[in-house]
Parts: C-alpha cells; sequence; structure tokens
C-alpha cells in the first residue's frame, strides 16, 4: 500500500465497517452480535495496541531532539507560552459556542432522567482530582510513565532531559543528541509501517460499533448529535479562518493534509492513532520538527478542543431535562472549572464521561444524566476526537508561521512517506 493513497483506504475502511456492521446487527441474534462484535474489535485493538507500543519512545526522542535543537532555554520558554496562549483561546471559544448553541436549541426540555439502576456500574470519577493532575505532571517513574503511555508526565521529563542535554558541554552532549535524534528517525519508520494497519483497525472499530448498537442511537438522540456535530463545524470554521489570517492561502494545503489524521481520529477515536500521522504531515506542510515535536504533546493534554464544547452540550442539557436553572454565568464557571480540572484524566478512557460525572453533584446536578449520554457517547467521542485532531494540527502551523519555524517551500508533490531522517546533519 502506497502512503499517498492511506487516506483513501481509510476512509473505505469506514464505509465498509459501517455497511458489514449494519448488516451483522440486522441479521444476527443478540448472542451472536456480541460475539461478532467482539471479533471485530480485535483488529481495532491490535491498531491501537500498536500505536501505544510506538507513542512512548517516539514522544520522548522527538521532544528531546526538538529542545535540542532550539539550544535556548528562553526559545523553549516563549513557544511554550504561545503554545498555551492559543490553547486558552481555543478552549475558550469552543465552550461559548457550546453554550450558546444548547441554550438555543434547549436540546434537554422535556427529556426524563432515568431512575439509578441498582446494578449498574458507578462512574470512576476517582481519576478527576488534584492530586491526580500532580500525578500526571510528576512522574515518580519515567520507565512506569513510558509503560503508561503517560504523554504528559513524558513531556516534563523530557523537557528537563533536552534542556541539561543542552546546558552541559558540548562534547560530551552532542554526541548523546545525535543518538536520539538517530532513534527518532527510526521511530518515525517504524511509524510507517504501523500505519499500513490503518484501514484495518479503522475497519474493526467502526464494524464492532454499529454490529453492536447499530444505528438506533443515531436516530433516537439525532437532534442532540446533530446540535453537537454544527457546533463542531462551526470551530472548525473559526479555527480555520484565523489559521487563514496567520497562514495565507497555505491553509488549503494543511487541509488537504489533515485528511487522514482527521478520518483515523473520528473511526477510531483515539487521539494516540492518529497522533504519527499528523506528526508525519505537519512535516510535510513544512512545520519544523522542533515544534510539533514540542506542541504536539503538549496540545494533546492542554487544546481538547472537542471535549471544551462536548462539555459544555453535557452540562446545559442534564440541567435542562432535570428542570434546574442555570444563569450563563453559573454555566460558564461550572465549565472553567471542567476545564482547568480534567487535565487531570489525561489518557483516561471516555475522560469526558469521568469530568462530567465527578463535577455534577458538586453543583447541585443529578449524576443520573450521565445516563442520558452513555448511549451515544461512541458516536460523539467520533466527532470530538477529530475536531481535537484539526485543532492540534492548526496550533502546530499556527505557532510554527510565528516562530518562523515553517518552510513555504515544503513540496505539494512530496510524496505522503515518513522521511528516513527527518533531523539529518552534516557530517562532521
Amino acid at each position: 500500500m502506497k502512503q499517498s493513497n492511506l487516506g483513501y483506504f481509510v476512509l473505505a475502511a469506514v464505509i465498509a465497517g459501517i455497511v458489514v456492521g449494519y448488516v451483522c446487527n440486522r441479521s444476527l441474534g443478540p448472542d451472536q452480535t456480541e460475539a461478532v462484535a467482539a471479533n471485530f474489535g480485535l483488529l481495532s485493538t491490535t491498531f491501537l495496541r500498536m500505536i501505544k507500543m510506538i507513542i512512548a519512545p517516539l514522544v520522548f526522542t522527538g521532544i528531546v531532539a526538538g529542545i535540542a535543537s532550539f539550544g535556548d532555554a528562553g526559545d523553549v520558554r516563549r513557544v511554550g507560552l504561545r503554545a498555551f496562549g492559543w490553547f486558552i483561546g481555543a478552549s475558550l471559544v469552543s465552550l461559548l459556542i457550546g453554550l450558546a448553541l444548547s441554550n438555543a436549541a434547549q436540546l434537554g426540555v422535556g427529556v426524563v432522567l432515568p431512575p439509578p439502576a441498582p446494578d449498574a456500574p458507578p462512574v470512576d470519577t476517582t481519576a478527576f482530582s488534584l492530586a491526580n493532575f500532580i500525578t500526571h505532571v510528576i512522574p515518580s517513574s519515567i520507565v512506569k510513565s513510558m509503560a503508561e503511555n503517560d504523554v504528559l508526565s513524558i513531556l516534563v521529563f523530557a523537557v528537563f532531559f533536552g534542556l541539561a542535554a543542552s546546558a552541559i558541554r558540548p562534547s560530551l552532549s552532542q554526541a548523546l543528541i545525535n543518538v536520539i535524534e538517530d532513534a527518532f528517525a527510526v521511530m518515525l519508520k517504524v511509524t510507517g509501517y504501523v500505519m499500513w494497519f490503518t484501514p484495518f483497525g479503522v475497519f474493526g472499530a467502526v464494524a464492532s460499533v454499529i454490529t453492536l448498537q447499530g444505528l438506533a442511537p443515531l436516530t433516537t438522540y439525532a437532534k442532540f448529535l446533530g446540535t453537537v456535530y454544527l457546533g463542531m463545524l462551526l470551530l472548525w470554521a473559526i479555527l480555520f479562518v484565523a489559521a487563514y489570517l496567520v497562514l495565507g492561502r497555505s491553509v488549503f494545503r494543511l487541509l488537504g493534509l489533515m485528511r487522514t489524521p482527521l478520518i483515523v481520529g473520528f473511526a477510531t477515536c483515539s487521539g494516540e492513532a492518529a497522533y504519527p500521522k499528523i506528526l508525519e504531515q505537519m512535516t510535510r506542510f513544512g512545520v519544523a520538527p522542533r515544534i510539533t515535536n514540542l506542541i504536539l504533546p503538549l496540545a494533546y493534554s492542554f487544546n481538547l478542543d472537542g471535549m471544551m464544547m462536548y462539555l459544555a452540550f453535557a452540562v446545559v442539557f442534564i440541567a435542562q431535562a432535570a428542570g434546574i436553572e442555570l444563569s450563563f454565568w453559573q454555566q460558564f464557571t461550572m465549565l472553567l472549572v471542567m476545564m482547568i480540572t480534567s487535565k487531570g484524566v489525561a489518557g483516561v478512557p471516555r475522560a469526558a464521561i469521568v469530568v462530567i460525572g465527578a463535577t455534577l453533584p458538586v453543583f447541585g446536578l443529578p449524576i443520573e444524566g450521565v445516563a442520558l449520554l452513555l448511549a451515544i457517547d461512541q458516536f460523539v467521542d467520533m466527532g470530538r476526537t477529530a475536531t481535537n485532531v484539526f485543532g492540534n494540527c492548526i496550533a502546530a502551523a499556527v505557532i510554527a508561521k510565528w516562530e518562523g519555524a515553517l518552510d513555504p517551500t515544503a513540496s505539494q508533490d512530496q510524496p505522503e512517506a515518513i522521511p528516513a531522517d527527518p533531523l539529518a546533519r552534516p557530517v562532521a
């Protein structure tokens, strides 16, 4: 399979997964449906495990090589501040769009909250705490963090490591940095091999969900899903316009390069699955590796635009279903709290549900409202993951432009393959 055709294969896998899953859902009994869905799920599980296999070494070597290429801690600080400024702005825009649309559409009016089921497992909110956030930020063991693919703690350790390597005598550090740069190039090549399995993983993920749930959740919650996706499209449009103001007409080429990462993120509901492809496509767009290697790991923990918007929809929806009137400022305050504390659930599956379930009781809203969201969370998660991917791509490109680290001569016809050595250095 040629890398240039990967996007088309992934799109075909999505369509095939929907068709095959729907046929299985309609023609099989309940027991058979679960068994078949589990078999389809093996494909996506295998693919996601391959992705997890490469994330830790890819992030660590990329960040260290990127910081070493800066050569100055002040440059790292400046890039970080610009990144957080963009992240905060994008998150606030996401929240405001979600609040405006959810209040205007009155999605929860007339919805009846279900009684708590006695045998229903509670939402695990143990990951939602300041203590766990600090645990994620400051690793007790980098080996443990790498084993668990805790990107945020790997990022912190790699920043310290990269700064320390740049600070010691060049004669001692350059050899080590050369080794890390070579390891990063090797990891990019391994990533290229793993991405060949993307269509199979995407097919398995989509077919498993449709086989098990069918299309019923889509019709039952059509208004909710339609409004949420409308909000996400509006956010995409705003981010696109903001990027156009910075990047000019080249933003259209960036949009084309995003195609495969967006499809992968949408189909698998996994930002990790899309990460290697984002890294590759940003390089093709001309973003310097030192920018992508630092910004993208940060973005995966702090630039969750899709999740922020969904939190706004979910909180207003549950409040309306419970008949509780909340002023705009009450809603906005609650969401600001969620935006800050949600950083403690990086890497937690269905993190949005965890954040919602932990925050509702604090503000006097019924936690039973979470049950209304579970039936469609898989389908919403597709959209919010794709939105996160879109926002991260835009952020990396814009910050690279601000830093003068965007190559305007990057060839539009460059083959869609990971370069053998993107950090090539002259031979001494």
